[in-house]
């Protein structure tokens, strides 16, 4: 029987009591794991592929340790140019023992526990929501009397604007009065400036007299 796993971003090829290296987990040393990304599982010739993951199977591994890969040289050049550079890598890998391999994995026993853990604790909710109804409706009788202030305050307030309109309007006839007053002087004025004219008249008259007797 042997299964092809996702561990880690690679897939595998494993069987029951197998040794392999992967990339770095998270988990410490003699931890278990397990992986559900199940590509497929053969059984005795009975072969099970996944659309793309089998739905319930499990691969479950034990880590043994944690470890580094063997060196890796990286030499760049550049020719012509006198430039090369030498590194060196090592890959961070841990070493699993593959446990068991299971088609269908046994369904947790835990969450059914927390359900019925629930129960009381939404009978505790009902209770209180039953309480805070008296509650709520006790509060209408509080909020009834700032009802009976709020007409008096719209009172005050039409009482004070009727006040102010009269005065603005007593200013507006006073500024009327002296415009009419001053139009009549603007007529008085018009006669001295025709007295002036006929003045001038009579004064030319005298002057064209003696120009035509010397002639």
């Amino acid at each position: 029987m042997y299964a092809i796993v996702e561990i880690a971003g690679q897939q595998f090829k494993v069987e029951k009591k197998q040794e392999i290296f992967v990339h770095r987990l998270e988990g410490k040393e003699g931890s278990k794991v397990e992986f559900s990304d199940v590509m497929l599982i053969d059984n005795n010739g009975k072969v099970n592929v996944g659309t793309p993951v089998i739905k319930g199977a499990v691969v479950s591994a034990k880590i043994l340790e944690h470890i580094k890969g063997d060196k890796v040289l990286v030499f760049k050049k550049k020719r012509r140019k006198g430039y090369q550079k030498l590194n060196g890598h090592r890959q961070y890998m841990s070493r699993i023992l593959i446990e068991n391999i299971l088609e269908k994995a046994p369904k947790a026993a835990a969450p059914k526990a927390e359900k019925k853990e629930e129960k009381p604790a939404s009978a505790k909710a009902t209770a209180d929501k039953s309480e805070a109804k008296p509650k709520a409706a006790a509060k209408p009788k509080a909020t009834a009397k700032p009802k009976a202030e709020k007409p008096a305050a719209k009172k005050s307030a039409s009482t004070k604007a009727a006040a102010d309109k009269p005065a603005a309007k007593k200013p507006a006839a006073k500024k009327a009065a002296p415009k009419a007053a001053a139009k009549p002087a603007a007529k008085k004025a018009a006669p001295k400036t025709e007295a002036k004219k006929t003045a001038t008249k009579k004064e030319t008259k005298p002057d064209d007299k003696k120009s035509a007797d010397d002639k």
